[in-house]
């Protein structure tokens, strides 16, 4: 069996997801050392993720829960054969879809959302796979039609050039940008790889339709070794989203600013080391990526929740001096001095995290060991290369 490579599953208490919604912990960085409270502007609903659901076991599928959450998916697959993302695939889509007011920065609502389908937050794809699982445990052709619906959308959506978009049908925004950003390209070329690979919960598909899958995954990494941003003429790794014509690093939000990602990359570099046979234009994508995260490390650095009345809600997460602190590496590098940066909503940069208003500051993944993991991937990745240098890797 191939070996993947892949960012860890869920695996989720089921019950406690179909009954209740939690807080969720506005700490979203990997490197913090304490987490952050939930009180005051901080606290918000967990989203109950799709992907919560696309690795239960087969028998999940047979209950009451399982059946429930196919049945909704389906109800909420959008007539172009997507899907919108943050519903709650426990409830049936409603008659009229509410957009909640004021959830989102100005033209970047539910408004705008929900007039076209995406691939942000795992949506589509991870239906996909729920819908081929669900079809293979409970040979369903409702969920084999929703499939095919939802994987001509993935086709029809793809660029000429390989990449994919957030957004598709194309809006006059950032969504139409070739978009990495929390692994949505990636995640889709997986999913194509996989339907070209006949994985077992794909054989009921025909042959020419695995064939085009097969091809969009090739254009797809094609087109990912072309974005690779080149640092005064040396490799080094990918932002979160390029251009579209230009393949350069694009803006997202008004805090993503083009850049190089120390958190996309991450996933991108996984991506391409799952490659059972890597020509040498991979190797030396893999190796460049590689170099670029060891010699873009941040050392002495640790971030640090702080609690008390003195902090705006309460509390405030530093990037304090720590000389035994490990590794940890930045979300945004600069295309050219490859210095950290940071963004506010208001789209200033920033050259430290204490100038970023509160909200951004504490609730956005600015840091994480997205090197490590490469390095330690990377390793096991160059011991197989070396025992196994004319064999598929397994």
């Amino acid at each position: 069996m191939r070996l993947l490579i892949r960012k860890p599953l869920l695996v989720p208490l089921i019950t406690a997801v179909l009954l209740s919604v939690v807080p969720r912990s506005p700490s979203s960085s990997a490197a913090t050392t304490a987490s952050a409270p939930t009180t005051g502007a901080s606290a918000r609903p967990r989203r109950i993720a799709i992907g919560t659901f696309a690795d239960m076991p087969d028998d999940w599928f047979h209950s009451d829960a399982g059946k429930n959450v196919v049945d909704n998916v389906l109800s909420w697959q959008n007539a172009n054969g997507g899907w919108f993302k943050n519903y709650n695939p426990t409830r049936p889509r409603p008659a009229k879809i509410v957009d909640e007011p004021d959830s989102a920065a100005p033209g970047d609502g539910p408004e705008v959302w929900h007039q076209v389908s995406t691939i942000d937050n795992d949506a589509t794809y991870t239906e996909l796979r729920l819908l081929a699982r669900a079809q293979r445990v409970l040979d369903r052709q409702d969920c084999r039609d929703a499939f095919l619906r939802g994987i001509e959308y993935l086709l029809k959506a793809q660029y000429p050039n390989g990449g994919w978009p957030q957004r598709f049908p194309l809006q006059n925004n950032y969504g139409r940008h070739i978009t990495f950003n929390d692994d949505a390209m990636t995640e889709v070329c997986r999913l194509m790889r996989d339907v070209g690979e006949r994985d077992p919960d794909f054989r009921f598909l025909h042959d020419d339709l695995r064939a085009r899958c097969a091809a969009a995954y090739q254009r797809g990494i094609d087109c990912i070794l072309k974005c690779q941003i080149v640092q005064h003429g040396v490799p080094t790794a990918w932002a979160q989203q390029h251009d579209e014509v230009t393949l350069k690093p694009a803006g997202g939000r008004t805090y993503e600013l083009p850049s190089i990602s120390g958190r996309e990359s991450e996933d991108i570099v996984r991506l391409l080391m799952e490659i059972d046979k890597p020509d040498e234009r991979v190797k030396r994508a893999i190796d460049a990526c590689a170099a670029w995260y060891d010699r873009s490390k941040i050392t002495g650095k640790r971030l640090q929740v702080f609690r008390g009345s003195q902090y705006e809600n309460g509390w405030d997460t530093q990037l304090i001096d720590d000389p035994t602190a490990p590794p940890i590496w930045a979300r945004f590098y600069d295309v050219e001095t490859n210095q950290p940066f940071f963004a506010s909503r208001d789209g200033h940069r920033h050259d430290k995290l204490a100038d970023v208003p509160w909200e951004r500051r504490n609730l956005y993944s600015w840091f994480g060991q997205w090197g490590k993991n490469v390095a330690d991937e990377y390793a096991a990745w160059k011991q197989r290369l070396a025992t196994t240098p004319h064999a598929a890797l397994k």
